[in-house]
């Protein structure tokens, strides 16, 4: 208890909302550090990434979910039935929707399932440096028409524009309650998923167009050094030689430029030096091995 700010306040708020609607750039904005890879590939995000953040007296766990669309392989339902079942179990849900699109098939078939919830919900227009005042507006008025939001935000994750006044009103929500993690602590995934998750997305980032998103990362090695650094190797997993092939690159030139990237970030969230070494191997129809939704964090649907 502080005289000043009051009790503290600890709890869970999940950002759900369609693929690409800035779920985990939002949550980057508002942890302050990047604890979710961000891609212009769509599901980009498989399981639920937990950030940390503080406003004043109070600790937000943000939960990122995978974003919710029409599933059509196993994995599009592991990642789907993950990001339900995190709103679910929060203490307020976010929905995210970004204005371009407004309230198209996908945003539409979310606001009908939000009944279901028992949560008090917020609703979050992003990307409002993109509409006229006018249609965000309209928009903000069309949707709290479907839906009873208790609060409505209008920001840019991107820009960071709106963000901190959101993680204000947002603290205020959150019920009475020690926190939960010590004050400087940003997330609770492990250091070695973190380093799977930056190589993952400077491979997007590169192979964008070539790349299917269903690739994968693991961290099969992470030890520190007596001088203090680390050495860390890891696997690209695809499911065709083809694929292989276009991750190695002419003369091994594309790998090299991904490990070069990756290792720069990860040596930040590691504070340390970083020995990142790649290897790149063919694992046929992996989507359909519940080991690896194990290791993703995902429940693996046997349907």
């Amino acid at each position: 208890m502080d005289d000043e700010t009051g009790p503290t306040r600890c709890g869970f708020i999940a950002l759900i909302g369609a693929p690409n609607a800035g779920k985990s750039t939002l949550m980057n904005a508002l942890v302050g550090a990047k604890v979710s890879i961000v891609s212009r590939k769509v599901q980009t995000t498989r399981a639920q990434v937990r950030g940390i953040a503080m406003a004043g007296p109070a600790q937000i766990i943000f939960v990122d979910t995978p974003g919710i669309f029409q599933p059509k392989r196993r994995l599009d339902r592991a990642m789907v039935t993950s990001a339900w079942g995190g709103a679910g179990d929060a203490d307020v849900v976010c929905l995210l929707i970004d204005v371009r699109k407004g309230i198209d098939e996908e945003n539409e078939a979310i606001l009908s399932k939000l009944p279901d919830l028992r949560q008090r919900k917020v609703l979050v227009l992003n990307k409002i440096d993109t509409l006229p005042r006018e249609a965000l507006l309209a928009l903000a008025a069309d949707i709290n028409a479907r839906h009873a939001f208790a609060e409505t935000f209008m920001i840019s994750a991107l820009n960071a524009d709106g963000t901190q006044r959101m993680l204000e009103k947002l603290g205020a929500m959150m019920p009475e309650g020690p926190w939960l993690y010590p004050e400087d602590q940003v997330s609770d995934a492990p250091l070695r998923l973190l380093a799977s998750e930056i190589t993952r997305e400077k491979l997007y980032e590169r192979l964008h167009q070539e790349l299917p998103y269903q690739s994968t990362v693991e961290t099969e090695l992470w030890e520190e050094k007596p001088d203090g650094s680390v050495r860390i190797e890891q696997t690209i997993y695809v499911e065709r030689d083809t694929q292989k092939k276009i991750v190695l690159g002419k003369g091994g030139q594309t790998i090299k430029a991904i490990g070069q990237a990756a290792r720069t970030e990860i040596a930040e969230i590691a504070e340390a030096k970083v020995h990142l070494f790649l290897f790149v191997k063919v694992r046929e129809d992996w989507e359909n091995d519940p080991e690896r939704y194990r290791m993703m964090g995902l429940d693996f649907p046997r349907q």
